[in-house]
């Protein structure tokens, strides 16, 4: 039983600790400290079930959306959440979630439709492992997209007109909470889901929209357009012909408005509205208005108005319209032109005016019947038969006419022909004659006249005419007058003429008749003794007189002909003749004749002989011509003779081929007329023929011997003259220019651009340049052409894979064929050198390179072989000797020597090693080291050395120069100054003892901040303490880099200090320096 009531007491007190201190009625600490213990049976509690709730606004979102769930347990914080989706644990690890640091709220952004579900929390006690049943769910939707709004438009007509309302709505398809903005082409005007304007103009646009809630936004809307626009003004169109109308006319209107069907009109009289009952309206839109039987009530003003009665949109007024109403009028006749008698040919004119409105058709008659035409006007050419009365009247349709005009009475008459003569004699003439015609009998001041020929106008210029035209003058005829003239009368001021005349056809040559002049004979130049005589010639009209002519001097003669039976020297002369006809001042004269000269010789020609070629020397086989001719005079024969032996030759001319039977003088004499009259006999002339020489070829290059691409130039010459071309044979073959053959002029010289394909052996043959002489064929010259281009030889001595600066080095170039070869030596095929050895005395690395050589040959054209083979030449700088001074600081002060030691830098050689002092070598010195001492260096020389061996390099670089100083001078200066630096030191130090004894110490705050007296080992370092000892002994007061060095080593000299070595720019600097000069005849210091 008792383990019953202690089982009892352990799950009493279980309970009790389980459950939330607030329902745990508390103990009154007044209560007896001794209870009773009774039997309790526990209560058992269910654990809350949380409360799950939206914080934000919807459970429907969109990507980037955020939603907040709250979960709460009533009247309790003791209790820690597990969020769930779907029954699935949410954890902290998604970007996408959050929770509040106790858990209790948990934010969601909506990044895709993956975090939609049923939401739903439960409680875990804190303290206790109780847990909570799961909290009511919440279902969330993520939707994948943005969502687009929709813009809808009413009313939604294509085109809307100012003053109509028009509503645009924005909605969201599926969710809720949104606040939306409207956009007029892109500028944002109202926040509203709908909104309504009464438009304008102004509001014509692309409208969207676009919606948000909180931060987030959707996609913008379609975008719809609002087009104002004002309503068309209609247009009023008169349909029947007038607006001015008479009594029971008919008047009718259309009214239209472009581009839409739905319009109905109202009609306006006087600005009064017409009522749409009227019976002037005839159709159901009421866009005909027609008015029968017009009346004087019926004038006004109409217009029309387009109107939309469903929308309530109403047009501006049309255009207007006047109607006037006329009483009936009746014509006027009017006729032009207003003479009387008129004459056939003249053009009548009547008019029959209605001068109230148009439209009208006209109706004429003559002599009261009936004409045919019907316009306003009544035009026509006058006949002898239109004489009479005429009238008209005018009528419109078949209900308005008019009376008849008053009668106009018409009379015409016929106008006489004119009668045409000529007052002149001739109607074929001359440039330069006159010619006159005349037009009608009596003058009468009433008529004119007028000209044609070959039935054009003629006007006054190249002819003149009388006040009146009756008379057409010519003054000077030409070909352009030629024709067939005819005139006409004209009544002056009025368009009345009579019919053409009967017609005269003047000719009118083209020039003056040309009188030609014959003779003969007709030799320019005759003798006297002989006979001559002239005919004038004049072959067209008639009626011509003759005159002749000598030097401008008239002759006796009558006739066409004119004879001298025997001439002698006064007859020499000018001849012509001419002509004239008519009389008094219209005599024409015909221009002369050409003239004919007569020349009458005092002595007989001499003929001049002539040869072609005109040559002293012609060839055996060419074609030689001799001519004979008299310079004066014409008509002759000839005579040929040959050293003085008539020849069968009788012409002016012969040709011979030449041979050297034909050698010889020639000459000839000439013969003409009846009574043989003869020359005198020309100079002879001597004939040389020849034999043809054979041209001969030279070589004008320097080689028969050539390379492909090399140039070789021959010559043809024939003995010494310019006079011959030439042709040039390939092993007699014709060569012909190409692009690698080429003549100059005349082909004396054949160049060739060299390949296999010339070899041969080359001649040539002569040809005169005027004459068809050819020469035979010159001997040859054989040309050798080689396969391919030579390449140069390059030979290097020495030949060392290695050269050393210093090193000499020699390069040879060498071709082993043909010859007249110039060499080229490059490096890095850059050219350093011409000639075919290149020696390089000391060599350095720039001459490091590749080595290439190559030869050339020619003038002008230069021919190059190809290059040699490279030959690399390295050159690699020559090992440096160096001097080092072994003698360290301490011994400074217990030797007077110096020890000196040489050596090669960078090389693992084996070197041996010769010592100079003052450039001159010290004999028997080949070690490493060497000693310097007062003795052996009295007067301060300067010491190099340089390293030698067996292999290469056999040497090394001289070192730089060493110039030995006083060293016991330098020891006792030293030895003073150390002392010095001593002493001041354990001065200084034992002042501060004192200082620091005998000084009264100040207050901790007044007292001044103190300054160490004594450096410690940094601060010695870092400061720039020179030391004595080397700077005495190196001249560190000369040199730049003594400041550098002394930081380098701290500013400590020690024993193990190097004595630095003085170079040659030391030496410069410190020759002037007063410690160069000796001491009093003491031992020489090294240092100067």
């Amino acid at each position: 039983m008792w383990r019953i009531r202690v089982l009892s007491v352990i799950y009493f007190t279980a309970v009790c600790a389980a459950q939330d201190p607030k329902d745990v009625t508390p103990v009154s600490r007044e209560a007896p400290q001794t209870t009773i213990l009774t039997k309790v049976e526990p209560t058992v509690y269910e654990p809350p079930v949380p409360s799950l709730q939206l914080q934000s606004t919807w459970l429907d979102v969109f990507p980037s959306e955020k939603v907040d769930f709250k979960c709460t347990v009533s009247d309790s914080s003791d209790w820690i959440f597990i969020w769930q989706r779907n029954k699935e644990q949410v954890t902290n690890s998604d970007p996408n979630v959050s929770v509040s640091p106790d858990g209790s709220i948990l934010t969601i952004t909506a990044a895709s439709p993956a975090y939609s579900g049923d939401y739903s929390c439960k409680g875990q006690h804190k303290t206790r492992g109780v847990s909570t049943a799961d909290s009511n769910p919440l279902k969330l939707t993520v939707h994948p997209n943005k969502p687009t709004p929709t813009v809808t438009q009413k009313p939604d007509f294509g085109e809307m007109f100012p003053s109509e309302n028009v509503t645009f709505t924005c909605t969201v398809q599926g969710s809720s909470g949104w606040e939306y903005m409207w956009f007029h082409d892109g500028k944002e005007i109202q926040t509203s889901s709908s909104f309504t304007i009464t438009i304008g103009h102004p509001h014509s646009g692309k409208y969207h929209c676009q919606a948000k809630r909180g931060p987030f936004l959707t996609e913008e809307s379609t975008t719809t357009t609002l087009q104002v626009s004002d309503p068309p003004k209609p247009s009023m169109k008169l349909l029947t012909p007038w607006l001015d109308v008479f009594e029971e006319e008919v008047v009718a209107f259309g009214c239209e408005a472009e581009g839409l069907s739905d319009w109905s009109f109202r009609w306006y009289k006087d600005n009064k509205e017409i009522p749409e009952n009227s019976e002037l309206i005839i159709d159901e839109e009421g866009s005909l208005l027609n008015i029968t039987e017009v009346s004087k009530a019926d004038e006004g003003v109409y217009a029309c108005e387009a109107h939309i009665t469903s929308r309530g949109v109403s047009s501006e007024f049309s255009n207007t319209a006047t109607v006037r109403f006329h009483d009936t009028p009746k014509p006027t006749l009017h006729k032009l032109p207003v003479f009387s008698p008129m004459y056939v040919g003249e053009k009548v004119n009547f008019t029959c005016n209605v001068n109230v409105s148009f439209g009208w058709e006209y109706q004429w008659m003559k002599n009261g019947k009936d004409e045919s035409a019907t316009s306003k006007s009544y035009s026509f050419r006058l006949g002898i038969s239109d004489g009479g009365k005429y009238s008209c009247k005018a009528t419109r349709i078949e209900t308005t006419s008019t009376d008849i005009s008053k009668e106009m009475q018409l009379h015409v008459l016929e106008f006489p022909i004119p009668p045409l003569t000529r007052k002149t004699q001739w109607l074929n003439v001359f440039p330069d004659e006159s010619v006159q015609l005349k037009c009608g009998v009596n003058s009468s001041s009433g008529l004119t006249y007028t000209w044609r020929r070959d039935e054009q106008d003629i006007h006054a210029g190249d002819v003149s005419f009388d006040s009146n035209g009756a008379t057409l003058s010519i003054k000077t005829a030409s070909a352009a007058h030629a024709g067939r003239y005819t005139c006409r009368g004209h009544l002056k001021e009025r368009s009345v003429s009579s019919n053409s005349s009967h017609g005269l056809t003047l000719k009118v040559y083209d020039t003056k008749p040309r009188v030609i002049l014959t003779q003969d004979p007709d030799y320019e130049v005759m003798f006297p003794g002989e006979s001559v005589s002239f005919r004038c010639h004049l072959n067209v009209s008639h009626g011509w007189e003759y005159r002749w002519n000598k030097d401008k001097t008239q002759i006796d003669g009558s006739g066409n002909k004119y004879q001298i039976k025997k001439l002698s020297t006064t007859d020499t002369g000018s001849y012509t003749c001419g002509a004239k006809r008519g009389k008094g001042k219209n005599v024409f004269f015909t221009d002369s004749s050409q003239a004919i000269g007569l020349q009458v010789e005092v002595n007989r020609p001499k003929p001049v002989l002539t040869q072609q070629p005109d040559v002293a020397k012609v060839y055996v086989g060419e074609l030689v011509s001799f001519e004979c001719e008299v310079g004066v005079s014409s008509g002759w024969g000839y005579l040929w003779y040959k050293d003085k032996v008539l020849q069968k030759f009788n012409s002016s001319r012969f040709t011979i081929k030449a041979n050297s039977s034909d050698s010889g003088i020639y000459n000839c004499t000439a013969m003409r007329g009846k009574d043989n009259f003869q020359t005198e006999y020309s100079d002879g002339w001597t004939l040389l023929v020849s034999d043809i020489p054979v041209p001969s070829t030279k070589l004008k290059t320097p080689w028969l011997d050539v390379f492909p691409t090399e140039n070789v130039s021959l010559t043809c010459v024939m003995d010494g003259s310019s006079d011959w071309m030439y042709t040039w044979y390939k092993d007699n073959r014709m060569v012909q220019a190409d692009e690698t053959i080429s003549f100059d002029k005349d082909a004396t010289t054949i160049s060739i651009k060299s390949s296999v394909s010339h070899r041969g052996r080359y001649s040539c043959s002569a040809k005169l340049k005027s004459r068809s002489v050819d020469s035979s064929v010159s001997a040859g010259l054989t040309l050798s052409v080689y396969d391919t281009k030579p390449t140069a030889i390059l030979t290097q001595k020495p030949v060392y894979n290695v050269m050393h600066t210093g090193d000499s080095v020699s390069f040879g170039c060498h071709i082993n064929i043909s010859s007249g070869w110039e060499y080229l030596v490059l490096k890095d095929s850059v050219i350093v050198h011409s000639g075919n050895n290149h020696t390089i005395t000391s060599v350095a690395t720039k001459h490091t390179g590749s080595y290439e050589c190559q030869a050339k040959r020619g003038r002008g054209t230069v021919f190059e072989s190809l290059l040699s083979q490279a030959v690399k030449l390295n050159v690699s700088e020559r090992a440096q000797a160096n001097i080092i001074l072994l003698t360290g600081w301490s011994e400074v002060f217990s030797t007077d020597s110096l020890a000196l030691e040489c050596g090669v830098q960078d090389s693992q050689d084996m070197w041996n090693y010769t010592w100079f002092k003052d450039n001159k070598p010290v004999k028997e010195e080949h070690s490493k080291r060497y000693t310097v001492t007062p003795q052996n260096n009295p007067e301060q020389s300067q010491y190099t050395c340089m390293g030698i061996r067996n292999g290469r390099p056999s040497y090394s670089k001289t070192s730089e120069y060493l110039k030995t100083k006083n060293l016991l001078l330098k020891r006792r200066v030293l030895l003073s100054i150390s002392g010095c630096l001593v002493f001041g030191i354990i001065a200084a130090f034992l002042a501060c003892i004192i200082l620091r004894v005998v000084r009264k110490p100040a207050d901790d705050e007044d007292r001044p901040e103190e300054a160490d007296l004594f450096l410690n080992m940094a601060q010695l370092k870092a400061v720039d303490v020179p030391c004595p000892l080397v700077e005495f002994i190196t001249d560190a007061e000369l040199k730049a880099s003594s400041k550098a060095e002394g930081d380098e080593n701290g500013a400590i000299c020690s024993e193990t200090t190097p004595l630095p070595i003085t170079s040659q720019e030391d030496l410069d600097v410190t020759a002037e320096s007063p410690d160069a000069t000796e001491n009093n005849g003491g031992l020489v210091s090294f240092k100067q």
